[in-house]
């Protein structure tokens, strides 16, 4: 689908005192045209699936999510006359379940308690049961999903910095972003840094990520590119949150908050020429709903 990736790198200047000559930049994948980096992972299952004929016609697009990638298959399969079933936490907020409706998406909603795990594990029973009308993309285990950034992300960021990139920071969930701009990062310079962000504890609200040691680790993780992990409280990244809207004139989500968070306290330890690179996951307007804005 066109329109998905090439999106702006966008310095933050405002948001925190840095040492002198160290730069901090957000990849902006809120500007994606359903509005999150998962864009670019769902457009890569997709597209792929069509092409071997594991989504032949007449199947319907089955998958876990938060929410994000579930609003990407959505947006993606009404623009090819897909059908779309979704397994999501009941607890998922209204916003996200609104758009996934808009776009005709089916709603399965699972326990609240087993967080995206339990999704996982109610589209694999569904998967199962009837494999003649599913098509299973299993983002958490589907290699499309990191090998979309590291055919897009990645390079992109590389060419955005003019190849002086030194680190990269994003939070995990399916922890496709990370993988796959790391691996092409790594590709054009060995000494990238990389950095993985999880929340602080198994109960959480950052909406998207995995508290990883208390949850099912996705196939596509590879813990050989990690060079240093750091969490983030819930309530620190909506602190962020908020300040990004009110001092950078950016409407972003809680993750991103957490992701620019966990980049300034890195960047505000590094030397002079550090580029630091993280990523802006989603909009702001699917968090409208949260006693966190004013």
């Amino acid at each position: 689908m066109s329109g998905i990736g090439n999106t702006p790198l966008l310095r933050l200047e405002r948001i925190g005192e840095l040492p002198k000559g160290v730069e901090l930049y957000a990849k902006a994948e809120h500007l994606n045209p359903s509005g999150s980096v998962k864009d670019r992972a769902a457009s890569a299952i997709i597209r792929d699936a069509a092409k071997s004929g594991a989504l032949d016609a007449g199947k319907t697009i089955l998958d876990a999510t938060s929410g994000n990638t579930g609003i990407a298959y959505a947006m993606i399969a009404a623009a090819r006359g897909l059908h779309v079933t979704l397994c999501l936490p009941a607890s998922s907020n209204i916003e996200r379940k609104r758009m996934l409706k808009i776009y005709g998406a089916e709603l399965i909603e699972t326990d609240p308690l087993q967080g995206t795990d339990g999704a996982q594990r109610r589209a694999r029973e569904l998967a199962a049961e009837e494999p003649d009308k599913y098509f299973y993309a299993d983002q958490y285990n589907n290699p499309n999903n990191w090998r979309a950034h590291y055919e897009t992300t990645g390079p992109e960021t590389w060419e955005q910095t003019d190849g002086r990139v030194t680190h990269f920071l994003a939070g995990l969930g399916t922890s496709g972003t990370f993988v796959g701009t790391v691996r092409r990062l790594r590709e054009l310079n060995p000494a990238i840094k990389a950095i993985a962000m999880q929340p602080d504890s198994p109960w959480h609200g950052l909406d998207g990520l995995k508290h990883l040691s208390t949850a099912i680790v996705p196939g596509i993780y590879d813990p050989e590119l990690i060079n240093e992990t750091v969490t983030v409280r819930t309530e620190d990244a909506q602190k962020m949150t908020v300040r990004l809207a009110r001092e950078e004139g950016l409407f972003v989500g809680v993750s991103s908050g957490a992701n620019v968070l966990a980049a300034l306290r890195l960047a505000r330890e590094l030397p002079g020429g550090s580029v630091v690179v993280t990523v802006l996951c989603d909009g702001g307007e699917r968090y409208l709903s949260e006693d966190i804005w004013f």
